[in-house]
């Protein structure tokens, strides 16, 4: 297959292109960056794609559009979260125009998405079919999903992955969490009562693997374990896969002071998950439980 991967370089994107070329397909990888092998496509989410660059999209198998802004960091000032949201919602549409200018479109368009879509929804269980939030990460991606969806309109089967907590010793939010608890002062945070929805890597590897070759798939799918966990419980198993205490807790307020709305986001608010789709079309998850799982990915 002829695969186009937009954010090939981040987390999931270097773990994808290993697994595609280990079966054979020709990648080719979108970013701004000057073009250093042949392999390579310049491409600005604001402007699109230069026409030279554009004939080489005609005839894709697939698309797999991963570019965005890390929504991590400090606190999100109006700026951060600008580049969040026009990194997505414009870089989305900008390649859904460059689709409507080929003669011979992508067969398969999977973009990602995230769980933040259902916003802090305590205890409720989210499938595919719930509601959005009513958060900023929810207005992103209803409207990330919304330039995604017009991929339909043109034909092409469109996947969009919400994807929850991926584990990965590499990056995202588990490098981060590491390293207060290999110093020994990893600890619960806020209530430890809020669900974490989390996946492995691989797993995520494996989910779009399993969408590109699955015709059924399409139009939302939560790419999660089948296992959410409590704030608490996943502190307690990461201390034990990383054999440090866990007793030292970092209070809601003092996540509000030092990260402001961010730490509501990714720390307190509380989002239950289950991968309904990919379970209904037979996908078997190789790390289903946390444990196993942090494992893995700390070795």
């Amino acid at each position: 297959m002829r695969v186009l991967i937009t954010g090939a370089s981040g987390l999931i994107g270097q773990a994808l292109q290993k697994s595609l070329d280990e079966k054979g397909d020709e990648i080719l990888s979108a970013s701004r960056k000057e073009p250093k092998s042949t392999n390579d496509i310049q491409w600005d989410p604001d402007t699109g794609f230069a026409d030279e660059d554009l004939a080489r999209l005609e005839g894709l198998d697939v698309v797999i559009h991963l570019a965005g802004e890390n929504i991590a960091g400090l606190r999100w000032t109006d700026e951060k979260k600008k580049a969040i949201r026009d990194s997505r919602v414009h870089g989305t549409r900008t390649l859904i125009e460059a689709f409507a200018r080929l003669e011979k479109k992508p067969n398969v368009f999977i973009s990602a998405s995230a769980i933040g879509f259902y916003g802090d929804r305590g205890d409720d269980e989210m499938t595919e079919t719930s509601s959005a939030g009513d958060t900023f990460l929810s207005e992103v991606s209803k409207e990330w999903e919304s330039e995604s969806r017009r991929a339909e309109d043109m034909g092409i089967r469109t996947v969009l992955l919400r994807n929850g907590i991926v584990l990965s010793k590499d990056g995202g939010a588990l490098a981060t969490m590491m390293t207060p608890f290999k110093f020994g002062v990893g600890g619960v945070i806020g209530s430890g009562k809020q669900w974490m929805s989390w996946v492995s890597l691989d797993d995520v590897v494996a989910a779009i693997n399993f969408a590109i070759e699955n015709e059924k798939m399409r139009g939302a799918v939560n790419v999660v374990s089948p296992n959410p966990v409590t704030n608490e419980e996943f502190t307690k198993t990461l201390g034990e896969v990383l054999y440090r205490p866990t007793f030292l807790p970092l209070p809601e307020f003092a996540v509000n002071l030092v990260f402001g709305e961010m730490g509501d986001a990714l720390l307190i608010d509380s989002t239950r998950v289950a991968p309904k789709r990919l379970l209904d079309a037979g996908f078997e998850f190789e790390f289903p439980e946390l444990k196993t799982a942090l494992e893995h990915a700390v070795k």
